[in-house]
C-alpha cells in the first residue's frame, strides 16, 4: 500500500530545476546573442527557442504532479514509448542530415532528438522488467531479452552517429539492472560483450581517435583537434574568481566553438568566475541528493529504480559535460542539462524531473502495531 500526497512534491529539487533553468535561460541568450545575429539576424533566436522548450517542459511537468495515478508504472505506457522511441531512432536514419548527422527528426520547421526521449523509455522499461523478473534474475537467459532491447537502441544511436550518448545509455541501464539486484557474475559476460561492441565502433571512425589524442594531448594540434580544448581552457581561467561580468565574454565572441551548446559551462566560468561554476556544481549536487532521496523512499521497486535510474541520467550528463569542458574528458556532444541550449533534451529533462516530482508524493504505507 501506498499514500499519495496530492502537491507534496519535493520542494528543494523543483526550486533546484527552477534555479538552474533561469541560469540556462540566461546563459543561452549571453553566449549566442551575437552567434544569433550573425547567422539569423535576430540576437533573439536561440534564447526564443530555449524558452519554448522550457514553456513545453515546465508545462509537462505541471500535468504530471497532478495526475493522481503513476502512469509511469503503467505497462502499456512504458512499451508505448519504448516503441516510440525506437521507431523515431529508426526514422532518424532517413531523415535528411544537419552537420553529418542524422539525430534529428523534422516535422513542421521544428526538430527533436529522439536520443533524449530513449533514455527516459530504457530507464522505466528497465525498471518494469526487473521489477517483474526480480526472482528470476539469477538466470542470464532472463536478461537476454532486455539487454537485446538495449543493444538495439545502442547500435542506432551510434549509426546516427552518437556515440557519446550511447555510452551514457548503456551506464545508466548497467546501474539500472545493478540496483536491480542483477548478480555481478552476470556482468563479466556482459562486460565482456561491451567492450568488444563499443571497441569495434570507436575505431569506425577516424574523428573519435582523433578527440581522443586531442584530449591526451591538446598542444600538439592547437589550431586543429586541439583548438576546442585549449579555447575551453582560456575561457574558464580567464574569469578568475568573479568572472568578468554577464555578457561580456570575450571567447564566445567565434573563438570557442558550441559556446551555446557543449562549452556553455565554459562561458559560465569566464563571466561569473570560480563561484558562478561552483555554484552550478553544488546545484547539480543538491538535485543528485533529493533525487536519491526519492528514490528511496519511493513505495514501489519500479518506482525505486525509475528515480535512482532518472537522476543518474541527469547528474551523470553534467557530471561529464563539466569534466569536459574542463579538459578531464574527451568531447562527447553531451549538453548541459537544463543549462545548454537544446529544446530536446531540456524539454525531456524536465519530463523526467516531472516524473520524479510525482513519484516524491507517494510514500510506503506501514501499519504500526498496536
Amino acid at each position: 500500500m501506498e499514500i499519495y500526497r496530492p502537491y507534496g512534491f519535493d520542494k528543494t529539487l523543483f526550486f533546484t530545476t527552477l534555479i538552474l533553468l533561469i541560469i540556462g535561460l540566461i546563459m543561452v541568450f549571453s553566449s549566442s546573442g551575437i552567434l544569433a545575429s550573425e547567422k539569423y539576424h535576430q540576437p533573439f533566436y536561440f534564447f526564443i527557442n530555449q524558452i519554448i522548450g522550457a514553456v513545453i517542459g515546465i508545462t509537462l511537468i505541471i500535468f504530471i504532479i497532478t495526475l493522481r495515478k503513476p502512469f509511469y508504472q503503467n505497462i502499456y505506457f512504458i512499451y508505448g514509448l519504448l516503441f516510440l522511441s525506437l521507431m523515431l531512432l529508426v526514422l532518424c536514419l532517413f531523415m535528411p542530415a544537419v552537420g553529418n548527422t542524422n539525430r534529428w527528426i523534422h516535422f513542421f520547421g521544428l526538430r527533436f532528438q529522439p536520443s533524449e526521449l530513449s533514455k527516459i523509455s530504457l530507464i522505466l522499461f528497465f525498471s518494469l522488467y526487473l521489477e517483474r523478473k526480480k526472482d528470476k534474475l539469477n538466470e542470464f537467459r532472463t536478461l537476454i531479452f532486455p539487454l537485446s532491447i538495449l543493444f538495439l537502441f545502442i547500435l542506432l544511436i551510434i549509426k546516427e552517429p552518437d556515440y557519446g550518448t550511447a555510452m551514457v545509455i548503456f551506464a545508466i541501464c548497467s546501474i539500472v539492472l545493478f540496483m536491480g539486484g542483477v548478480r555481478l557474475k552476470h556482468f563479466l559476460l556482459l562486460g565482456i560483450v561491451s567492450s568488444a561492441f563499443f571497441t569495434f565502433y570507436l575505431f569506425q571512425a577516424n574523428y573519435r581517435m582523433t578527440r581522443i589524442f586531442a584530449f591526451l594531448a591538446p598542444t600538439k594540434d592547437p589550431q586543429g583537434a586541439g583548438f576546442q580544448i585549449i579555447q575551453s581552457k582560456l575561457s574558464v581561467g580567464s574569469g578568475g574568481l568573479l568572472g568578468v561580468s554577464i555578457g561580456e565574454s570575450i571567447q564566445k565572441l567565434f573563438f570557442l566553438p558550441c559556446a551555446h551548446t557543449d562549452y556553455i559551462y565554459a562561458i559560465v566560468g569566464e563571466e561569473f568566475g570560480l563561484i558562478g561554476t561552483i555554484a552550478i556544481l553544488l546545484l547539480f549536487l543538491i538535485f543528485f541528493w533529493r533525487g536519491l532521496v526519492i528514490s528511496l523512499k519511493a513505495p514501489t521497486l519500479l518506482s525505486q529504480m525509475a528515480a535512482a535510474g532518472l537522476t543518474l541520467a541527469i547528474f551523470s550528463q553534467a557530471l561529464l559535460n563539466i569534466s569536459i569542458v574542463l579538459g578531464l574528458g574527451p568531447p562527447t556532444g553531451i549538453p548541459l542539462p537544463l543549462i545548454s541550449f537544446g529544446r530536446s533534451s531540456l524539454i525531456c529533462t524536465l519530463f523526467s524531473i516531472g516524473i520524479l516530482l510525482h513519484i516524491s508524493q507517494r510514500r510506503g504505507y506501514i501499519r504500526r502495531k498496536k
